[in-house]
């Protein structure tokens, strides 16, 4: 995680990085922190930018990955933000099973994503799929998310 990754669904925002990338997203996720994108506009280009490129793999990076975002939430709003409960074993980094909700939604695009294809890709595209193909997510970027990664 520690390598910037922009997908090419994301380009019409990530130069500004007005909304928040995906990798920022998959950092959140581990360190269990619930980001709003008002909080997230009110931290400068610099700060964002931090977000994007501090690494949030070994236990002391995420620890001091949730700390840092704590810190300048708390700083622009007055209160910390939300701690969301961390999964110890998240559906993007099981290679071996594809999600049910990501299955589905890929079929409502005449998709079928094999075991193969889905243990072709790396944890960070694994996320994004995940995260786009739920219903709670504006998912606008599920179809281009599938031909960017060859599967659509």
């Amino acid at each position: 995680m520690g390598k910037k990754v922009f997908f090419q669904f994301e380009a019409d925002f990530v130069d500004s990085l007005r909304c928040i990338p995906m990798q920022v997203r998959l950092k959140l996720d581990t360190c269990g922190v619930k980001l709003k994108l008002s909080h997230w506009h009110q931290f400068s280009q610099e700060e964002r930018q931090i977000l994007v490129e501090l690494p949030c793999n070994k236990s002391e990076e995420v620890q001091a990955y949730g700390k840092f975002t704590q810190q300048l939430v708390t700083e622009r709003t007055g209160k910390s933000a939300s701690v969301l409960p961390i999964d110890p074993h998240p559906a993007w980094m099981d290679a071996t099973v594809i999600p049910t909700s990501l299955e589905e939604k890929a079929r409502e695009f005449d998709v079928t994503i094999t075991l193969e294809q889905w243990a072709d890709l790396t944890p960070v595209e694994r996320f994004a799929l995940y995260k786009l193909s739920r219903p709670s997510h504006e998912n606008k970027n599920f179809l281009p998310a599938l031909k960017e990664f060859n599967l659509g």
